[in-house]
């Protein structure tokens, strides 16, 4: 039996996605939350095995930074993220977060069905659009002989990237993450030295290109 947490702001579409999981004798909707804040509570307490977690939810904490957040704390969690965008920025942020999978409110429902028995067997799962884009963009940056370093940096490297591009100084970066202004310096000259860049303003260009503004920290 798989278990699902359904994360979604409108009721309406809660309502329908239970009905049509119920359907199915495998699958058992455990909970629901309407934001990101009240999915990692939930989460946290009845331990589903999927989260279906919607990506554009305007109150509370949003599906990206709810995701990744909850990949820290439940890092066996499995979690699907649901997009109305069609579109390759929103897929790469959502596998940056940590998201499983990636699939349209627009699929059809057998392919949400597979999306999610898919992820919860550990794979990973992308609509056919997606892996045709992601396929075209890594191929072409082995044309252009382009890679990303993003990869390469910590968790810990990924937040005081964040927090400098949000216009934090190193100090106010220490207070928040609960660490020393060297320690703050030190993960500053990595970053620099990874992306091989030598500014802030070439950090911040960069976190704004990855999409790391909209990240709550």
């Amino acid at each position: 039996m798989i278990k699902i947490l359904l994360v979604d702001d409108h009721a309406v579409v809660r309502m329908g996605l239970s009905m049509l999981l119920s359907t199915h004798p495998d699958i058992h909707v455990v909970g629901e939350a309407s934001e990101g804040n009240e999915g990692i509570r939930k989460a946290l307490d009845l331990k589903p095995d999927v989260v279906v977690m919607d990506l554009s939810m305007p109150h509370g904490k949003d599906g990206l930074s709810a995701t990744s957040e909850l990949k820290k704390l439940m890092p066996e969690v499995n979690i699907l993220i649901l997009t109305m965008h069609d579109d390759e920025e929103y897929l790469f942020r959502a596998i940056q977060s940590g998201a499983a999978g990636c699939i349209l409110k627009s699929a059809p429902h057998d392919e949400l069905l597979s999306a999610i028995q898919t992820v919860a067997s550990g794979d990973a799962y992308l609509h056919p659009t997606a892996t045709k884009r992601l396929m075209e963009e890594y191929l072409g940056s082995l044309k252009q002989g382009r890679t990303d370093t993003f990869n390469l940096l910590s968790d810990r490297e990924k937040e005081v990237l964040t927090l400098i591009a949000k216009g934090f100084s190193n100090k106010e970066i220490a207070e928040k993450l609960v660490i020393s202004v060297k320690t703050v310096e030190t993960h500053k000259g990595n970053l620099m030295e990874k992306l091989q860049m030598k500014t802030r303003p070439e950090l911040v260009a960069y976190a704004v290109k990855k999409g790391l503004l909209g990240y709550g920290l």
